[in-house]
């Protein structure tokens, strides 16, 4: 992996992504005793990162993948951002979701042409749906966040925003399955200077904090976070990555990631969804230990039930 592989994976996409604003709040940066960035992937198209890999997944295809489409397994934004990258493209796209994700993120998937498969709400279930409609339909099957081209379309959140505020010292970034925070990781190794990038993770799904502790992958035994992006966990691809140049991860409390999600909505008056608060919330529990500093974070994503806020 070259830096040259993110510059042409930002070139690729860039036809079809949106280039998001890079916002900041003086009220904030008084909270936090630090300067903010604010990198509004929740102005993405279809509302969050995850665009950008799906994107430079599908546009990586040949043209007999293409001819067969996409499958993918996805909680919602994932599935949401394979639906638009593969109809941007002309490619169908099978999404298997599971029975209780949000009818929100369900209705926006099928408005961007993908077709629903739905499955139990465990990883196992996922994974054998989405397998079984590889087998039946010849679909090529793209990982939401362990997949190579998928990390590096991710990564491209950070390279802007370091071209954007190239002395950047930290980037905080939410972890769930791993693809954001892996390719933030190489884009601050690659373009940053001396810029480290620090994970924020919920108490009730904190595989990454842990497998970062003990070496090794390590499992939820329950996902039970407000933070419904973050419910999946790391993979032997981005793993590897993380371990290299991820600094540390900061878990915090379901009270921490709703409080950061509302300053977010009442300050900055943007729409957050509850994954994308929990970087802001890491800053937050410690922010003495970056007080003074030039910090990126890295607001992943918008799609929130507003029928349902936690505040």
């Amino acid at each position: 992996m070259q830096k040259e592989d993110l510059l042409q994976t930002h070139t690729r996409i860039a036809p079809y992504i949106h280039r998001t604003p890079v916002l900041t709040s003086r009220l904030l940066n008084e909270i936090a005793g630090a300067n903010l960035y604010f990198k509004c992937e929740n102005f993405q198209r279809m509302g969050a990162f995850k665009m950008r890999g799906a994107m430079y997944a599908v546009l990586q295809l040949s043209e007999e993948q293409k001819s067969k489409g996409v499958v993918t397994h996805s909680s919602g934004n994932f599935a949401q951002a394979l639906a638009l990258a593969a109809q941007s493209v002309g490619v169908k796209a099978y999404i298997v979701m599971p029975e209780n994700a949000p009818q929100v993120k369900k209705e926006a998937v099928k408005g961007y042409g993908g077709q629903i498969i739905e499955c139990a709400s465990t990883p196992i279930a996922r994974e054998e749906v989405a397998a079984q409609m590889e087998r039946e339909t010849g679909a090529f099957f793209i990982h939401p966040s362990n997949d190579l081209n998928v990390i590096l379309g991710q990564g491209t959140a950070a390279l802007e925003l370091l071209e954007d505020q190239p002395d950047l010292h930290y980037i905080f970034s939410p972890v769930g399955g791993g693809g954001l925070i892996a390719g933030t990781a190489l884009a601050a190794h690659f373009i940053g200077q001396n810029c480290q990038v620090i994970g924020g993770e919920p108490f009730g799904a904190d595989d990454a904090y842990r497998s970062l502790q003990s070496g090794q992958i390590e499992s939820n035994e329950t996902t039970q976070t407000i933070a419904d992006g973050l419910r999946t966990q790391l993979g032997d691809i981005n793993f590897p990555i993380i371990k290299e140049h991820v600094e540390k991860i900061i878990r915090v409390e379901e009270a921490e990631i709703i409080a950061a999600m509302k300053l977010v909505w009442e300050r900055m008056k943007i729409i957050i969804e509850p994954s994308s608060a929990v970087a802001l919330a890491a800053l937050l529990r410690e922010k003495d230990a970056y007080a003074g500093q030039k910090i990126g974070i890295i607001l992943s994503g918008g799609n929130v039930d507003v029928q349902h806020l936690p505040f």
